[in-house]
């Protein structure tokens, strides 16, 4: 059976990163949390003092960046390391919140990181979830998954993620991250956020992440057994 890769883009708090991650360890793929690595980049940034407006300060910062992902067997997740150092539960902290999507939109960190992801996806059977996947990552990717759901949900599951954390954040202040962070995304010039046109809507605004992982499962054996069909019709050809 052939392998391939899944493009899950979207907004922010729409079940991205779960339902992908959940995925991938159902169809016994790798997974690659694109949004982690420029949550890292901020970190990066922020701890170096590095000016979101000087082009030499970012370039040079960039050189000194090394993200991997490392499986933690306790919890069976992968966990962000910047540098050596595991930084997942600290780039998923509000402050980091409040600024990734400022830091996403210059274009050097852009480049920087596609040319990491694409760099990481060579192999096939791999899940992706990001902003841009679909669009610039893997344009040619099998499946293209587009997720939205509606700003009020978002900002409910994104406040119960942070209370899992420890951290207590106010639903008006979290939607007003979520907005400021939708604008950035779908306006800056270097890959907005925008659906590929042969990307599948998805919203999970009443739907459980069982329900989304199970959804995309279900489009992925079709796909495959569709790519398995034209396999075999040139194989008898």
């Amino acid at each position: 059976m052939p392998k391939i890769v899944i493009a899950i883009d979207g907004y922010s708090s729409c079940g991205k990163s779960t339902t992908a991650k959940a995925v991938a360890a159902k169809m016994g793929y790798g997974y690659i949390d694109t949004g982690a690595m420029y949550r890292a980049v901020t970190l990066f940034f922020l701890q170096e003092r590095v000016s979101f407006s000087n082009k030499k300060e970012i370039e040079a910062a960039l050189d000194r960046i090394h993200i991997t992902f490392k499986h933690n067997a306790r919890t069976g997740k992968n966990e962000t390391c910047l540098n050596g150092l595991n930084v997942e539960e600290e780039i998923r902290k509000m402050y980091i919140s409040n600024l990734v999507s400022e830091v996403s939109a210059i274009p050097e960190v852009r480049w920087a990181m596609v040319a990491q992801q694409q760099k990481m996806g060579r192999r096939r059977g791999l899940v992706m979830d990001g902003r841009d996947i679909g669009t610039k990552v893997f344009p040619n990717a099998e499946i293209k998954v587009f997720m939205t759901a509606e700003t009020y949900i978002r900002a409910k599951r994104r406040q119960q993620e942070l209370l899992a954390k420890g951290e207590l954040v106010g639903l008006e202040e979290i939607i007003k991250n979520i907005e400021k962070r939708d604008l950035i995304d779908t306006t800056r010039s270097e890959s907005p956020l925008v659906q590929a046109p042969d990307a599948i809507l998805l919203d999970t605004s009443h739907m459980t992440i069982e329900e989304q992982v199970d959804w995309v499962i279900e489009l992925a054996d079709r796909r495959l057994a569709e790519l398995h069909r034209l396999k075999s019709k040139k194989v008898i050809g």
